[in-house]
């Protein structure tokens, strides 16, 4: 895992793009990095940390401070935006108060404080995702990964997204995302890191 070793140090700087063909290990990198998974050789370093000495009773913690945007949104489809985007909050056992709070100011954030008492199934593809990405950011993490997160979505969709990443990355958000959009990635002028069968290949800034 020396090439994954690579990628994962980078991550203490601010901005990534993280390409590669299907199957270069761009999604494992990222479920590394959430220790969905471990390494069977080598370091993942996040923020100086080797996550080989995080011990499956802090996983929870070390999760607490990333933020994670799917392709396919993984909403649930029986409760409201407010409710999705509040979901982590509630499992981290957040008062009510702070929870309704945080909760409007992530929505108000991607533009749908409007629709919080919505169903999903009532938003568009677009608003699916943005309802995605505010519940990725409500607990404030760190680090934000983002795995095809415009796969589904037309161009000038793709752009409100990347854009709301830019806000947040502004603010301080380490922001790493998947994508097998070139033309989308090299448009943001931010270091684009390849994969190729596992491995890192390039690192180049923009």
């Amino acid at each position: 895992m020396r090439c994954v070793k690579s990628a994962s140090t980078l991550i203490a700087k601010n901005w990534f793009s993280l390409t590669g063909h299907s199957g270069a290990g761009k999604s494992t990198l990222l479920r590394l990095l959430m220790l969905m998974e471990r390494p069977t050789r080598g370091q993942v370093i996040v923020d100086g940390q080797d996550l080989a000495a995080v011990r499956s009773r802090a996983i929870p913690k070390h999760r607490r401070n990333i933020g994670v945007v799917f392709q396919n949104h993984q909403l649930l489809f029986d409760r409201t935006v407010f409710d999705n985007v509040a979901l982590p909050l509630i499992i981290g056992g957040y008062e009510h108060r702070e929870i309704g709070r945080r909760v409007r100011a992530a929505l108000d954030k991607v533009g749908l404080l409007n629709r919080e008492g919505a169903m999903p199934i009532a938003l568009s593809g677009g608003e699916q995702q943005r309802v995605g990405i505010a519940r990725a950011v409500v607990g404030k993490p760190k680090i934000l990964l983002a795995d095809e997160p415009t796969g589904n979505l037309d161009p000038n969709l793709s752009a409100e997204v990347m854009n709301l990443f830019e806000q947040f990355n502004q603010v301080g958000v380490t922001v790493l995302i998947a994508s097998h959009d070139l033309v989308l990635i090299s448009r943001l002028h931010h270091r684009i890191i390849t994969l190729r069968q596992g491995c890192l290949v390039s690192g180049n800034s923009q």
